[in-house]
């Protein structure tokens, strides 16, 4: 059994006070209705597939960004860790399934710390092209969304000045007065931000026009789930709701995204139809089974049948502990005679 450490505790409060939230939201709401005809049926298993799909496409593009940077790992790994990660993603706090995709590839390759913060690296591009991505769709395709968006306050506009303002005074403190420890990070970050510098070629500009395409197969998702319950949803809506989605769950939030990720397609779906709060909500659920469920079984079955469960991944996180140690102190752990 885990100890009841604050740490612990933490983290379980990271997981149901979203979660006891949006359910006594929901309880106020009206009941969701789903789809019942066989038409609807077909386009929810249309959007599973289509899902599928640009889950593949995400793979055979992290496998380019990874051969780009020199990390030699077989495509089956590759494969089978993008579905491991995005349950992580779903499952724990704060996107940890991007260091399950580090730790378990590089346990793979064994080729060192370095390796380790390069393969971080290429999850970092992966994520700076969606970022890229999203933002052009967001502004090309989404500019009636935004203007829904009521500007914030005079007052909250001096706060969030005088929060950047700080930081920035803080940030320049430390640099003067940890100059040494600073460049030493700096030295160690190097690995992380190589392959995000890969991205300014023509290679990454090809990575990009993957990535929109991408976004594109998911908007088809969003689109088709919404005519499963007859919702009138453009392509362009579809992508709408798809930026402003993924863009607001950039935001700290549960596992899952719980909460952020549910109030952004409420509101997205509310502002570019006119479709009432029931069905918003039943589109609302079905999402969630169709873009977290799946993905998240599947990843879950690979992690045990082909990594060996959670408790492969905390040995090779405690085997990179004792290397970090063992080249601070210069010593050989002790060997327990069997």
């Amino acid at each position: 059994m885990p100890k009841l450490t604050k740490r612990n505790v933490l983290l379980l409060l990271l997981w149901l006070l979203p979660i006891a939230g949006v359910v006594w939201w929901a309880t106020k709401q009206q009941a969701p209705k789903l789809p019942h005809s066989a038409a609807g049926i077909l386009a929810l298993v249309l959007g599973l597939a289509l899902y599928a799909v640009a889950t593949l496409m995400r793979a055979e593009r992290w496998d380019r960004i990874l051969r780009r940077a020199g990390i030699r790992a077989a495509r089956a790994d590759v494969y089978a860790l993008t579905p491991i990660g995005y349950m992580g993603n779903n499952v724990l706090p704060a996107r940890g399934g991007e260091v399950l995709r580090t730790f378990l590839l590089d346990s793979r390759t064994h080729e060192g710390e370095a390796t380790k913060r390069t393969i971080l690296g290429t999850i970092l591009a992966e994520r700076v092209l969606d970022a890229i991505a999203l933002g052009l769709i967001l502004v090309v395709l989404a500019a009636d969304l935004l203007h829904h968006l009521s500007p914030p306050s005079n007052g909250v506009m001096l706060l969030i000045g005088g929060i950047v303002l700080l930081l920035l005074v803080v940030l320049v403190v430390a640099a003067l007065r940890f100059r040494e420890r600073l460049l030493f990070v700096l030295q160690a970050l190097v690995p992380l931000l190589r392959p995000c510098r890969a991205l300014l070629s023509w290679h990454g500009l090809a990575l990009l026009a993957v990535s929109l395409v991408i976004w594109l197969v998911e908007g088809t998702v969003y689109l088709v789930v919404a005519h499963s319950l007859s919702i009138h949803l453009g392509l362009q809506d579809a992508l709408a709701v798809v930026a402003f989605t993924n863009v607001a769950s950039l935001i700290p939030a549960a596992p899952g995204y719980i909460g952020t990720y549910d109030a952004a397609v409420i509101f997205a779906v509310r502002a570019v139809s006119t479709t009432a709060k029931g069905v918003v909500l039943s589109y609302l659920i079905l999402l969630r089974f169709v873009l977290f469920v799946p993905i998240t079984l599947v990843g879950f079955g690979l992690l045990v049948t082909r990594y060996g469960g959670l408790s492969r991944v905390r040995a090779a996180r405690d085997a990179a502990r004792s290397e970090k140690r063992e080249s601070h102190t210069g010593e050989t752990p002790a060997v327990t005679p069997a």
